[in-house]
């Protein structure tokens, strides 16, 4: 039996700033994650979820390691993934500041329900409703992956909003050009 011989792994060697700047290309739309019932509500900022799987149908939220929302998620066994519209960018805002209040006062003059199943805040005007059980979570490097199993979900018309090269977008979305194969 013959084996291959380990290649040697050299260090790669790169400017953090430009490998930096280049993950700020990484366009995301950005989504409230809310958790409940009233009194315990939660909510954060994410600007990467993604489709993990079709069946079941998964979700994956990757979240700062040691994130109060996978824990306050993983205790409540559900909660909720608001895609915010091109309009919402203070709500992003508003959920992505550590000095925000606490629970029901954070959602304090934000239009919302709470979802029968979850009893997460679903916010109005946003343009998808995901509401998930909890499947689990999993370190990642520096980095939280948060998987929520999708019980019900709602989508509305409207443009994104995106996180892109560090700044919130509105998104206008036009149909790339197709260009005939050579």
């Amino acid at each position: 039996m013959t084996t291959a011989a380990t290649p040697v792994r050299r260090p790669v060697r790169q400017d953090p700033a430009e490998r930096r700047r280049a993950l700020y290309h990484l366009a995301s739309p950005v989504s409230v994650l809310t958790t409940g019932p009233e009194e315990r509500m939660h909510g954060t900022t994410a600007s990467t979820v993604t489709l993990v799987s079709r069946s079941p149908l998964l979700l994956g939220v990757v979240l700062r390691a040691g994130s109060s929302f996978a824990r306050l998620a993983a205790a409540e066994g559900r909660f909720a993934i608001n895609v915010l519209g091109g309009e919402q960018a203070d709500v992003a805002r508003r959920f992505a500041d550590s000095s925000r209040p606490d629970g029901s006062a954070a959602f304090a003059g934000l239009a919302w329900t709470a979802d029968r199943y979850a009893q997460a805040p679903l916010i109005a005007g946003a343009l998808a409703h995901y509401v998930c059980r909890f499947h689990s979570a999993h370190a990642a490097g520096d980095s939280e992956l948060l998987l929520g199993h999708v019980v019900r979900a709602r989508a509305d018309e409207g443009l994104p909003l995106f996180s892109y090269t560090g700044g919130l977008y509105a998104g206008s979305l036009r149909p790339a050009k197709e260009t005939a194969a050579s």
